[in-house]
């Protein structure tokens, strides 16, 4: 293959935020409380979605961490939208910034002013643990009392929730209490889940392991060049397909990216993950496990070798903070 090339954008989202009230145990982009409690700004929203609709997108979602951890931030960022030209889709969150009725009304009120139409409410077991209920159905109530559309991400879950106690939070070990040994293994199947970020610490303690001769065995990582769902954050990194703690500065989008400026990426893309091994172990002393998930798994390890063992610092591997929290 010849080099990495983001010519143009199809479907994403703004990351606004990674800290996060929450530690979900299958989240893609490693969001919890221990990150730094930094927020995009003005400057950059606008320089993101400058560069988005350049590159043909002109509708993306909000996300995080959880944007409603700064409200005059998400205020600002809605406005933005507007002056850019930008339709925002929705905007997710978690529900665990609500306080009472009046209190939800006004806030969404508020928003709604500035230009928000729908809200992604996340419902699943694995937001359960740190979210109650309660404070899920209090967002919804508020919701149709302001106007605000309701995509609830995803319904299914909700009356297995609604079995607990709402005003609390309950374990993965309750749920498997309550419906069976295999209800965290089957989740999956119900719920669109990628294998890469905190999934990987999730559910290689539950699916089998594969021999690294097997991971060595894929081509190219073309999955960088999927543009269906992509994510831009407020440091100005574009993450490539849904390979989190991979990072391609925004502005370089749009052109070959250069072996000199991104090898790693570079070499995942071209040769697949055999030669971003051999390369790890070759220039940076890597040692591979036997047995990997995924070969996304064994990407995972190297880059987080190279971050934390060997003080790596690349563009390439962005945020650092992310090999913190996965």
């Amino acid at each position: 293959m010849g080099s990495l090339n983001i010519p143009f954008l199809s479907s994403g989202g703004l990351i606004t935020n990674y800290y996060c009230t929450s530690q979900c145990r299958h989240c893609l982009y490693g969001c919890s409380p221990k990150w730094p409690k930094k927020y995009i700004n003005i400057e950059k929203t606008k320089e993101n979605f400058k560069v988005i609709n350049s590159l043909g997108c002109y509708s993306v979602h909000i996300g995080g961490g959880e944007p409603f951890l700064n409200i005059d931030g998400l205020e600002k960022v809605l406005i933005a939208a507007g002056e850019e030209n930008m339709h925002i889709e929705y905007v997710e969150t978690n529900s665990s910034w609500y306080k009472n009725d009046d209190y939800a009304v006004d806030i969404l009120g508020r928003l709604k002013m500035s230009g928000l139409r729908t809200l992604l409410i996340s419902i699943s077991p694995f937001h359960n643990e740190h979210i109650p209920l309660g404070k899920v159905k209090g967002v919804m109530s508020a919701c149709r009392k302001c106007g605000v559309s309701v995509f609830p991400w995803i319904q299914e879950f909700y009356p297995e929730l609604e079995m607990f106690d709402d005003n609390k939070t309950h374990s993965l070990n309750e749920f498997k209490d309550k419906f069976g040994e295999d209800y965290i293994k089957n989740i999956p199947g119900r719920y669109w889940i990628h294998y890469g970020g905190r999934a990987i610490q999730t559910y290689k303690k539950i699916y089998p392991l594969k021999p690294l001769d097997e991971i060595l065995s894929y081509g190219g990582c073309v999955e960088l060049t999927d543009t269906s769902h992509f994510h831009a954050d407020l440091f100005g990194n574009y993450i490539p397909g849904l390979c989190s703690g991979l990072s391609i500065k925004l502005d370089d989008l749009g052109k070959p990216l250069t072996a000199d400026e991104y090898p790693f990426i570079t070499k995942l893309y071209s040769n697949g993950i055999k030669e971003f091994l051999n390369m790890a172990i070759s220039e940076f002393g890597f040692k591979p496990l036997k047995e990997y998930f995924n070969k996304c798994h064994l990407c995972f390890d190297i880059r987080k070798y190279l971050v934390k063992e060997k003080n790596v610092h690349s563009k390439e591997l962005q945020p650092v903070e992310y090999y913190d929290n996965v």
